[in-house]
């Protein structure tokens, strides 16, 4: 994937992590350059996250209590 379809096939990050400023560009290669805090960074997605078990269980004792 060369690094100009790379941006396209993503969401674009809105706002800088650090800063909370949106004045990002888009770097070459991968990643973002905020240009209020001169900072770069990349988001990774890292997967779907489970449903752990006590997350079942405190859903399954808000209902009974319900």
């Amino acid at each position: 994937m060369s690094a100009e379809s790379s941006h396209a096939t993503r969401q674009s990050v809105l706002y800088c992590p650090y800063c909370a400023e949106e004045t990002l560009f888009p770097l070459e290669g991968a990643g973002w350059e905020c240009r209020s805090c001169m900072r770069a960074f990349s988001v990774t997605f890292l997967g779907l996250s489970s449903r752990t078990h006590s997350d079942a269980t405190s859903v399954t004792t808000r209902q009974e209590s319900a």
